[in-house]
């Protein structure tokens, strides 16, 4: 079992942990810390035609599934699950909370994931998660859920950033990620390993081993699966940010919603997540509806990954008494 500790910073002379003890990046902020004035918003055109067409494209790829080889559903679902499982436990849990440690070769498998994800290199991934965290919904924070339910789902990536997100994102310090070779790599090569992982080998790989349509693949195995995992990862923006119940801290949108945890390999319990952002786990369900902890888990009893960080049960419990919805 990972220890339960309260983050890698240094341990009260007590040997007790609060809340009070956590890092400064993930401090929920005060309400007003930021201009409540929303300018005008400007929308990025490239970007609203090519969100456009790949959900064209995902929807054609929808249409073609009966006519695909099992094979292809198949390889389309694993491409699912790397891309999903790199957003999650690498740039979420790994590279923006360090809410766990890997080794080189698992920091590598995880940079190939978020390649197929093709949600952002790593950096800037993380230091967009961080602003979240510590701004979250005021106008510095990227998707701002009191903005309404279609901009923090995806209205956020169609217009230009607010201007106290730019501001308040360069005061994030992310040396850290910049120590890491593997972020350093792919923010250096992001493009042609997007386009590799993203889209050619998804579409190429079907059609050489097993004799798939170039066309049908495409549809399928890049538009489609690359569109399912996007709606996935901004239903924790939105939905998780809007809908369920709030048993840690009720002063804050983030919501405990089952139905995210299923499609987000666990990052649904979003209550506890944005009251515990150090927790590797994320949630205090232990194996429950929490995929990628699972695969951590087996990660550690492989040796790969190691120094994973959980709140202590204690902890957990005196923040529902004071601050839960049942407090």
């Amino acid at each position: 079992m990972p220890p339960r500790i309260k983050d890698d910073f240094i341990a009260p002379s007590d040997g007790k942990f609060d809340d009070a003890d956590m890092p400064q990046l993930d401090a929920v902020p005060l309400q007003g810390n930021t201009d409540s004035k929303i300018p005008p918003m400007k929308i990025v055109w490239k970007n609203v035609i090519s969100m456009i067409y790949i959900h064209l494209g995902a929807l054609y790829g929808i249409y073609l599934i009966p006519q695909a080889n099992w094979q292809t559903l198949v390889f389309a679902y694993v491409l699912y699950f790397l891309g999903a499982f790199g957003i999650t436990a690498g740039s979420h849990r790994l590279w923006t909370h360090r809410s766990y440690k890997a080794k080189f070769p698992f920091r590598i498998f995880l940079g190939v994931c978020t390649s197929i994800a093709a949600q952002n290199h790593i950096f800037e991934w993380s230091r967009d998660h961080r602003v979240h965290h510590k701004y979250s919904e005021t106008n510095a924070d990227p998707h701002n859920a009191k903005r309404g339910f279609f901009f923090s789902h995806v209205g956020w990536l169609l217009v230009r950033k607010h201007p106290d997100v730019v501001a308040k994102g360069k005061g994030i310090d992310c040396s850290d990620l910049l120590r890491d070779p593997v972020v350093v790599f792919q923010k250096k090569y992001y493009i042609p390993l997007m386009l590799l992982f993203n889209y050619i080998l998804p579409t190429v790989l079907p059609h050489y081993f097993w004799g798939e349509s170039l066309f049908t693949s495409y549809f399928i195995c890049a538009l489609f699966r690359y569109v399912f995992t996007l709606h996935n990862t901004w239903a924790v923006n939105s939905f998780a940010h809007m809908y369920g119940n709030r048993p840690y801290d009720k002063n804050i949108n983030p919501a405990e919603n089952v139905a995210v945890a299923l499609g987000a390999f666990g990052e649904g319990w979003h209550n506890f997540h944005h009251t515990f952002p150090y927790d590797y786990a994320t949630s205090e369900l232990g194996w429950r509806i929490n995929v990628t902890r699972n695969m951590l888990d087996l990660m550690a009893k492989l040796g790969q990954v190691y120094d994973r960080k959980q709140a202590h049960t204690d902890v957990v419990d005196r923040r529902k008494l004071r601050t839960g919805e049942h407090s």
